[in-house]
């Protein structure tokens, strides 16, 4: 009885060691990804891309001031997608049901944007957040919408095109569904290919996710160490918040 309890525990050591091993080896540290989960029915996240005046907000501390003017505080903002050189979006980008850049549908072209299939990420009038490749969204019940590409996950399984062990590194953020419905953004604390970034959506249980963009991305999470930077320019951005705090 002795010498099976200390097989057993053998193997459950060994078993803990083969894990972790495989957990590296995949890319899914999860201390390398800061990640951030949004209930949208709790939760206040929209997309932001002008101001009242028709300004582009471009960063972090612009969007927050305005918003603070609104008597609430910025909680969480991300980057939302690639933009051209006037900041404007490369793709889709709905605002409270309003169609202010057009679906980009086409085949060819640079960059990761074009790695098809891209996709979509959008949020519904009834708070439900989805992501869809490109060729499948319609506009209907849709509050907010941002393209971009590539998708990393598509109904579970990682893009075809991203290679394992691939020394395309880069800084990279994206959204996820988690399987509840919640949303879940994350952001790589450093660099890391595409394969391994989408393996983290897919070891969260994600069947769909979208990267959104890399090398600029920035992430501002005040209540995580490191994360309070307003520095950086962008086009959309998302954006959680909450009435302001009286202290």
């Amino acid at each position: 009885m002795e010498i099976n309890k200390k097989t057993l525990f053998s193997l459950i050591i060994l078993s803990v060691i083969i894990g972790v091993f495989a957990f590296a080896q995949g890319g899914k540290d999860v201390n390398n990804i800061l990640s951030h989960t949004i209930d949208l029915k709790k939760q206040d996240l929209k997309l932001y891309w002008k101001n009242d005046k028709g300004e582009i907000f471009k960063n972090f501390k612009t969007l927050n001031d305005w918003i603070n003017t609104k008597g609430e505080d910025l909680v969480f903002a991300m980057n939302a997608g690639m933009y051209k050189e006037d900041f404007s979006p490369l793709g889709l980008y709905i605002e409270e049901g309003v169609i202010l850049s057009d679906i980009n549908t086409r085949q060819n072209g640079y960059g990761n944007f074009y790695m098809h299939p891209n996709g979509i990420f959008y949020i519904t009038n009834n708070d439900e957040g989805v992501v869809c490749k490109t060729e499948d969204f319609k506009n209907d019940n849709i509050k907010y919408a941002t393209q971009s590409g590539p998708l990393l996950l598509i109904d579970g399984k990682i893009h075809s095109k991203f290679i394992n062990g691939s020394k395309n590194l880069n800084i990279r953020n994206g959204v996820g569904i988690l399987p509840n419905g919640n949303l879940v953004f994350a952001m790589s604390k450093q660099e890391i290919n595409f394969y391994d970034f989408a393996s983290y959506f897919k070891s969260l249980g994600c069947k769909n996710a979208l990267y959104l963009d890399g090398f600029i991305s920035k992430t501002y999470l005040p209540d995580e160490k490191g994360f309070q930077t307003m520095e950086g320019n962008f086009g959309v951005i998302i954006g959680e918040t909450a009435k302001k705090r009286i202290n």
